[in-house]
């Protein structure tokens, strides 16, 4: 079992940048596929990225790619999403995840343990 609290998130301007952490304690986040989901007012929960136990990413490539990257630190047992030219349609709350057993989530219903989700906030 593995327990992940967000941080990070904040107010900025569109076209800055945030950087968002998840730190996992329990499991090495290496034992897990690591995802980022985020969802704004009155809409589903979203895909954001992920990163395999292989240390492969995947990205939701119309709404992300090319300008948020995904990473892990083993050694500290982080996840990492750093976000760039942020735009005020990527205002929501971002929830970081662990999938146990798949080797390519990227669904919510595979991910098996959540946080508690950091909100970000994108002003035009």
């Amino acid at each position: 079992q593995v327990q992940l609290v967000e941080s990070g998130g904040g107010l900025v301007q569109a076209g800055g940048s945030l950087r968002l952490s998840c730190a996992a304690s329990g499991r090495t986040v290496s034992s897990y596929a690591m995802g980022w989901f985020r969802q704004a007012p009155g809409k589903e929960r979203e895909f954001v990225a992920a990163i395999k136990r292989t240390g492969g990413t995947l990205y939701n490539a119309r709404s992300v790619k090319g300008r948020f990257t995904i990473s892990r630190d083993n050694a500290k047992n982080m996840v990492y999403l750093q976000m760039n030219s942020l735009k005020p349609e990527d205002t929501a709350v971002y929830y970081c995840a662990a999938d146990a057993t798949r080797s390519s989530p990227t669904r919510e219903y595979e991910y098996d343990y959540w946080g508690q989700g950091t909100q970000v906030t994108v002003s035009s």
